[in-house]
């Protein structure tokens, strides 16, 4: 991708309003975001060499998972939701044999991976944006997932 490809899709990015677009390829991965859908002044563009794929669980049909019970919101204000960044299908491990990355009531640090996220035949690491501890993991394994759906409860204290 020349630097003529990547302007346009900014220019693009911003006239669509979205928030944020990420974009894997081959050899390199870039992010777009904006600073709100309003004023659509991009925030950064990143471009990094990608690691190595990782092995593509079997291929499973989950049947539609009924939503959790919501909890209460007292009892979550002293919680940090962290959400979706995208549309897709939630793992909580890297590959059907390996162990999951986190469970309730593991210490996690900013930039811990806590899932991986399927969009489009790619696996995109979600990452802790904070650290503290995993209070309650509020999406099943191998579920479908949409934008901005809560999926975990952090602690920070």
């Amino acid at each position: 991708m020349d630097i003529k490809e990547i302007q346009n899709l900014i220019r693009f990015v911003a006239k669509s309003g979205a928030t944020e677009v990420k974009l894997e390829m081959d050899d390199f991965k870039i992010t777009i975001k904006t600073t709100d859908a309003v004023s659509n002044e991009v925030t950064y563009l990143q471009q990094a060499p990608v690691a190595q794929p990782m092995a593509a669980p079997a291929p499973a049909l989950a049947a539609p998972v009924a939503p959790a019970a919501p909890i209460a919101a007292d009892e979550t204000a002293q919680y940090v939701t962290i959400k979706s960044p995208m549309i897709g299908t939630f793992y909580r491990k890297p590959s059907p044999d390996k162990p999951v990355f986190v469970e309730v009531g593991s210490i996690i640090k900013k930039g811990d991976v806590l899932c991986v996220v399927e969009a489009m035949k790619l696996f995109n690491e979600i990452e802790a944006e904070i650290t503290g501890k995993v209070v309650k993991i509020l999406v099943d394994d191998m579920s479908p997932i949409e934008f901005d759906q809560p999926l975990f409860l952090v602690d920070p204290s």
